[in-house]
């Protein structure tokens, strides 16, 4: 498809999803992708009005009409299609699993559709961070592709669709906000074991270390009240509960309205240091609903005691928490990271 065409991947990346839909809105495109594909390039609007931060949806849809019947029968579903063990399987999140059967690099996709689902993939991250997921994947399932499997859920080109991308350490979404009022298309999931199953203190090579170590920078800046407001001695959670618990919910750790102006600062900073490795779109969409919730002073930060890698008081466990925000970061024996975050509490977690 990409090759046949000599389609410039640049190019590509300077279509949105907004665009896409007006195209097909207007007009049935050809179902096999190499008929679409130029169709879409030669009526989007230059990358200077539309932006590249949507262009991963238009490759969603690029790589549905390039499968095969067989194809779509195995990877591709309803919106709300329920799997017997699983529940609903699109909105699933799991730190070790395949949605579905094939891998990515397993045979079951031509070179030209493993070439989209990586330009789908690199879409949905900040291209400086790119080299650090990378580098996750292949410590932790021998590179892009050999672990990982996708599904498809609705209809790309509607305005009801989803791409999931699953492995060890990974649960990644692109649903061009098909999912109101949910970042990240739903609950997503990150990890990495850098240098072997039980890191050392300092967690060598690990790419997400550095988040935890802006957390407890934080945490040294608080007072010695504030800090003992924000340890908890006993009771670390399991990490998989990152269900919303509502204004109504009793978190741990400090409010964040007990901070100073200067120390909720550092809080914006854990925040901006959270998001960061993901698209532009997906931060602004995380901030945004953050906001609705309240905001941080809505939230409270809790670090853990248990599970303190070397006993240094460097807390490799953290949580920060609001109504309808969780981003859970479990760093000990490695980094496991959970994220469940919308603009209200209704919505349901399927882990």
């Amino acid at each position: 498809m990409y090759h046949e065409l000599n389609i410039d991947r640049k190019a590509v990346q300077s279509v949105d999803r907004r665009s896409f839909l007006e195209i097909t809105g207007k007009s049935t495109l050809a179902a096999g992708a190499a008929a679409c594909l130029p169709s879409v390039l030669a009526h989007a609007a230059p990358s200077s009005a539309v932006g590249n931060n949507r262009q991963p949806e238009t490759l969603v849809k690029v790589l549905y009409d390039s499968l095969t019947p067989k194809q779509r029968e195995e990877v591709c579903f309803a919106w709300d299609y329920q799997d017997k063990e699983r529940g609903l399987l699109r909105t699933r999140v799991s730190n070790n699993w395949n949605i579905t059967d094939p891998t990515v690099n397993g045979g079951f996709y031509t070179k030209d559709q493993r070439e989209v689902i990586r330009l789908i993939f690199e879409g949905l991250y900040n291209p400086a961070w790119l080299d650090r997921i990378d580098r996750q994947l292949r410590d932790d399932s021998d590179g892009f592709g050999e672990g990982n499997s996708i599904a498809i859920f609705g209809e790309p080109g509607s305005e009801e669709f989803e791409f999931v991308m699953t492995g060890r350490h990974m649960t990644i979404r692109c649903d061009g906000n098909s999912s109101e009022h949910v970042a990240f298309g739903g609950p997503i999931f990150y990890g990495h074991a850098g240098e072997g199953f039980e890191e050392e203190a300092d967690h060598p090579g690990n790419v997400f270390w550095s988040q935890a170590q802006e957390a407890n920078q934080l945490y040294q800046a608080l007072d010695g009240k504030q800090q003992k407001l924000a340890l908890v001695k006993l009771g670390l959670p399991d990490e998989h509960q990152v269900g919303f618990r509502n204004d109504q919910g009793k978190f741990q750790g400090i409010p964040i309205t007990e901070l100073s102006v200067d120390q909720r600062g550092r809080v914006q900073e854990v925040v901006r240091k959270l998001v960061e490795p993901f698209r532009q779109s997906d931060r602004d969409e995380a901030i945004a609903c953050m906001k609705a919730q309240g905001g941080i002073d809505a939230c409270h930060l809790a670090f853990y005691a248990q599970g303190d890698i070397g006993g240094d008081g460097v807390w490799d466990n953290w949580r920060l928490e609001g109504p309808s925000f969780v981003w859970h970061y479990r760093g000990a024996p490695h980094v496991h990271v959970w994220v469940n975050v919308a603009a209200d509490s209704s919505v349901k977690l399927n882990a």
